[in-house]
């Protein structure tokens, strides 16, 4: 009440109205109120349990030095590589599918659920059917514990009793039937799913489809409609039909690659005076691109679908104009314009496209063949759309925009429409929409490579240390864009701290990686600190080589070159002479250019002994130069009678050697 008191004392002399921050005063007065204010008590708020932990969590930026968060617990396993990212990821996956079979097996480990809050979907699920008689609750209960081979058996028992099943029973088990194609389904309780024979069988839609085509490995894996179907055949027994049977066996075909008999038990139902929901519509439009050839085919028949769906009085939905979208991709060229009708006819119901949305018409727009052909705006008016909105996922290809986008960006090279889709990835929780880890990598390494490309070195360090390791480890593409950003802008001296990442990253066993770096290093002298730095670089680089020599790195004349070369500029005659043998050793030749380095550091160090040693290691090696290199050190040095006989004569013995070749 003393608070209050005070409160009102001096909101009276400021001649304000004034609004309690306080949670438990709600207090408002005016000037000219003489009397107490109203103290209003206010209504219980009921606090989510996890309100503590995200009021805290948006306290909290993320760190770009750190690695993700989903390998704190465990600093030994972070990973270092893009597919190190992604092979640690589906560990975790593995270890939660193993512990959900420890907990399916064994239940009665887990009879006391202490968890606070309760997590049902933690504890054991009951996977065993409780009952055993022959009923049409029997089959309820196998269908929802979504065991194929139990429910088919149990259902033909019943039919073969004389007892009639339910038309919604029924209508149930062709769900589960076409949803997992006739097969049993992988559950959480096998460690591995089990192998069948009707994996391999291959229907005749699926084999026309893929005619002419490389074979994927998605495709392989993918069940497909057999023959003798159990859902064809309980659908053929089924006294009655209504349109919920012929839309589950439409759409559980189209799922599993049988696309001509989708079309022709789309063509029983209309027959049977029935029509198709919105779901059948739009896996019928997906399929379009399967059972057509010519794009003028493939346009007039999803837009006869669409025109169906209006006779049918059937609402469409954002899948209907998606789907229509993503057949329309595989139409060329033809597609662009009735794609902006599809788009308005969105607006025009008023419905709200989603990522995928956009994403489509990228692909419809711009596609990599054509992106030299005159280009268009679309893509900045997708941005000036999605500026400023949170998107929530809607479609399960909304995970494909960022990666589409950046992607345009980069073939465009237009940084500034980069950051305008980077700044949109980062509004609200759009981030989230980004993808799995792969596409996460995809994504950041196109949008390090434009800023590479088109930013200033100090920008492009900026965002190296932004985004690297917490959310991008670059491959070894990413990394040459920044070499190359480092040798535009001229700050080599930044090398040996980029040699240092690369080791971190496990790129030091990329051999054109390495000799890039060696290149960029040794291409050019410069001042005696910055040599001793790249000296130091050469010398790691070398003990890397040594190392892995007989694995994957072997020594090229070119780096073998330029390790010498580094070394004798930092000041390591003794390091780099030993060096030479390695040419031998590796069937190299060394360079003129390596001699010259060489004879330039005897003649500095008045060693003419060196110096001759030089013309026999080039005599040795039966190099062309070996003659010009006599002459400079006859000229350069002052040599006794003797040393200069010894020099002609392996100048003589060189020649001769040249003339027998």
């Amino acid at each position: 009440m003393l608070m209050a008191k005070a409160i009102k004392g001096f909101t009276k002399k400021a001649g304000i109205r004034y609004y309690s921050a306080s949670p438990f005063l709600c207090h408002c007065a005016t000037a000219k109120q003489t009397d107490y204010a109203e103290v209003v008590i206010p209504r219980k708020k009921t606090w989510d349990k996890l309100a503590v932990l995200q009021a805290l969590s948006a306290t909290v930026n993320r760190d770009p030095t750190a690695a993700h968060y989903r390998f704190q617990d465990d600093p030994y396993l972070l990973p270092r590589t893009s597919p190190e990212f992604r092979l640690y990821s589906l560990s975790q996956e593995s270890g939660c599918n193993a512990a959900r079979y420890i907990v399916n097996n064994y239940p009665k480990l887990f009879q006391k659920n202490i968890a606070e809050p309760s997590i049902p979907c933690l504890m054991p699920q009951q996977l065993e059917p409780l009952i055993n008689e022959v009923t049409e609750e029997a089959l309820k209960e196998r269908v929802r514990l979504r065991r194929v081979r139990d429910s088919v058996d149990l259902y033909d028992q019943l039919v073969q009793a004389g007892t009639s099943v339910s038309l919604e029973t029924t209508n149930t088990l062709l769900d589960l039937l076409c949803f997992y194609g006739d097969q049993e389904p992988p559950r959480e309780n096998q460690l591995e799913p089990e192998a069948t024979e009707n994996q391999t069988e291959v229907s005749e839609d699926s084999q026309k489809r893929r005619k002419g085509r490389l074979r994927r490995a998605a495709d392989l894996l993918t069940v497909t409609w057999r023959e003798n179907h159990n859902a064809e055949r309980i659908f053929n027994l089924m006294p009655e039909r209504n349109e919920h049977s012929f839309c589950t066996m439409i759409r559980g075909m189209i799922k599993h690659a049988a696309y001509t008999k989708a079309i022709n038990m789309y063509t029983d139902l209309l027959n049977n005076r029935m029509k198709a929901d919105v779901h059948t519509f739009n896996v019928l439009i997906l399929a379009v691109p399967e059972v057509k050839e010519a794009y003028n085919e493939k346009i007039n028949f999803i837009l006869e679908l669409l025109t169906q769906m209006v006779q049918q009085k059937v609402q469409p939905n954002l899948l209907t104009f998606n789907s229509a979208l993503k057949s329309l991709r595989r139409c060329g060229s033809m597609a662009k314009g009735v794609s902006l009708q599809v788009i308005n006819e969105m607006k025009f119901l008023n419905i709200e496209p989603s990522l995928a949305t956009f994403d489509h018409l990228l692909g419809i727009f711009y596609k990599s063949a054509a992106m030299n052909q005159l280009q268009n705006d679309i893509i900045f008016r997708i941005v000036d759309e999605m500026e400023g909105k949170h998107f929530e996922p809607k479609d399960p290809n909304d995970v494909n925009f960022f990666t589409s986008a950046m992607r345009v960006c980069l073939d465009l090279k237009d940084l500034e429409l980069a950051y305008r889709i980077h700044k949109i990835l980062e509004t609200g929780n759009n981030w989230k929409l980004l993808g799995d880890s792969y596409q996460q990598s995809i994504y950041y390494g196109r949008f390090f490579s434009i800023v590479c490309m088109m930013e200033s070195i100090d920008v492009v360090l900026k965002w190296y240390k932004d985004l690297i390791p917490s959310l991008y480890y670059p491959n070894v593409q990413g990394v040459k864009d920044l070499l190359q950003a480092l040798d535009t802008e001229n700050q080599l001296q930044l090398i040996p701290h980029i040699w240092k990442d690369i080791k971190y990253l496990g790129h030091s066993n990329k051999e054109d990686l390495v000799e890039e770096v060696l290149e960029l290093m040794g291409r050019d002298k410069h001042p005696p600190e910055l040599q001793a730095a790249f000296s130091d670089t050469a010398l790691d680089i070398k003990a890397t080589y040594m190392k892995d020599q007989q694995k994957i790195l072997k020594w090229t004349a070119a780096s073998l070159g330029n390790v010498t070369v580094l070394i004798l500029r930092g000041g390591r005659f003794q390091d780099a002479w030993e060096m030479l043998p390695l040419f031998k050793a590796n069937n190299r030749v060394p360079s003129k250019v390596l001699l010259d380095e060489f004879l330039d550091h005897a003649k500095g160090s008045s060693n003419k002994t060196l110096a001759v040693d030089l013309v026999k290691l080039a005599s040795t090696f039966s190099l062309p130069s070996t003659s010009e290199f006599l002459d400079r050190v006859m000229a350069e040095f002052e040599l006794t009678d003797e040393e200069r006989r010894t020099l002609k004569e392996l100048d003589n013995s060189s020649s001769d050697n040249s003339d027998c070749e």
